[in-house]
């Protein structure tokens, strides 16, 4: 049965692409994948494939786009004929296609950084996570840090204000604040395919934390 991972953030600029191009691109090397890029006309995830496809690297990797809810459910419905997994790159904006990804998905991750607006942006995304509830109860929403530095004091009162605020659930594996992670995605690239030893250590542990979540959801 496919299994499905949504990335949503509805602040624009916390790193949602880049999750879901390394979640993506480390997945394709044992199942075959998808990742959908919902963020149209940027299309931040969308181009990074290109580019990987022309280099040779696409692998077990494919990607479509999706402008609204009805081509992602769409598209869904047809990857999943084929596909053992699809990420889904949502747009950094409330809507119906952001409740869809939510609906769709066995495990949506939500990118944060430790900053106050992200925080609060964040915070407006629970109202939407609330009425995917009411048509999927078991919504698996979870935060993700990024660009984090656990040593700064910011960064640990921001920790503790979102535990208790926001209320959402946080992967284990939080994600440093390392140009590698824009040097490869320029470069249709993984961080597994960069020299940057500490972020490919991350991303492994975060898709691995992940794979786990998604065989015993």
């Amino acid at each position: 049965m496919t299994k499905i991972i949504g990335i949503i953030q509805v602040k624009g600029g916390v790193g949602r692409s880049t999750v879901a191009t390394n979640i993506a691109g480390l997945m394709a090397l044992k199942n075959k994948t998808a990742i959908i890029d919902c963020d149209m006309p940027q299309g931040t995830s969308a181009s990074w494939y290109s580019i990987r496809k022309q280099q040779g690297k696409a692998g077990n990797l494919t990607a479509v786009t999706a402008k609204n809810h009805k081509e992602l459910v769409a598209q869904v419905e047809s990857l999943s004929a084929d596909h053992q997994l699809i990420i889904i790159d949502c747009p950094p904006r409330i809507a119906e296609i952001t409740r869809a990804a939510l609906i769709l998905s066995d495990l949506c991750l939500i990118p944060l950084g430790a900053s106050a607006p992200e925080i609060w942006a964040t915070s407006d995304l629970l109202t939407t996570i609330g009425e995917a509830k009411q048509v999927k109860p078991k919504v698996d929403a979870r935060l993700v840090w990024n660009r984090y530095r656990a040593t700064t004091n910011s960064a640990q009162e921001l920790s503790a204000a979102v535990h208790t605020g926001l209320g959402l659930a946080e992967m284990k594996t939080k994600l440093g604040m390392r140009v590698a992670y824009s040097d490869a995605l320029a470069r249709g690239l993984t961080v597994m395919e960069w020299t940057d030893k500490a972020a490919r250590d991350e991303m492994g542990q975060l898709v691995t934390e992940a794979t786990q979540i998604l065989k015993t959801g």
